[in-house]
């Protein structure tokens, strides 16, 4: 499974994560299209196994940081492997964090294993001053905002993720001057 997950990814990095076809796949692998239907009941089972692949690549990505004692570093640190992670394969970002596939939708299987990212990043973010599930959506929605203005504007560059620390400031500020205005 493996293998086929691998050659998946390879496969929708050229052709984009919607271009991935079973017929392609089965011969990058040396199979024969049926044969896939051993491992994935149906294409969107592929992109099922190809969520939660990617979401497990993110959080060994994200387990093997060693964050600073400071919070805001840690943070920053955090966010910036987050941000590395989503630009270095528009596919896997794409199936991973937008919804580009009609029809698909995540296991809740799958989805547990998004779920534990996003829990380790809304913790972080707690621990730094964002107590607010508003203040932790704020953050995410503006993160998100710059892994796409990145990869639609300027794919290979930093025009945007440049001004992650800067942005991660700001919005850090912000939530601990409104807590002190209370």
């Amino acid at each position: 499974m493996a293998t086929i997950l691998e050659a998946a990814w390879n496969l929708a990095q050229v052709n984009g994560i919607g271009g991935l076809s079973l017929h392609a796949l089965a011969r990058e692998v040396g199979m024969r299209q049926p044969s896939l239907y051993a491992y994935f009941d149906s294409k969107n089972g592929l992109y099922d196994a190809m969520f939660a692949d990617g979401n497990r690549q993110l959080l060994e990505r994200l387990e093997g940081l060693e964050l600073p004692g400071d919070r805001r570093k840690a943070v920053k640190c955090f966010m910036a492997a987050f941000v590395a992670f989503a630009v270095e394969n528009t596919a896997r970002c794409a199936l991973l964090l937008q919804r580009p596939i009609p029809g698909f939708e995540p296991s809740m299987e799958s989805y547990a294993v998004a779920q534990v990212a996003l829990s380790r990043a809304t913790s972080l973010l707690q621990t730094a001053g964002l107590d607010s599930q508003g203040d932790v959506d704020c953050f995410i929605a503006m993160v998100a905002g710059l892994i796409d203005a990145q990869i639609s504007n300027d794919p290979g560059g930093d025009r945007w993720i440049r001004h992650l620390d800067r942005l991660t400031d700001m919005h850090l500020d912000d939530a601990q001057q409104r807590r002190e205005r209370q």
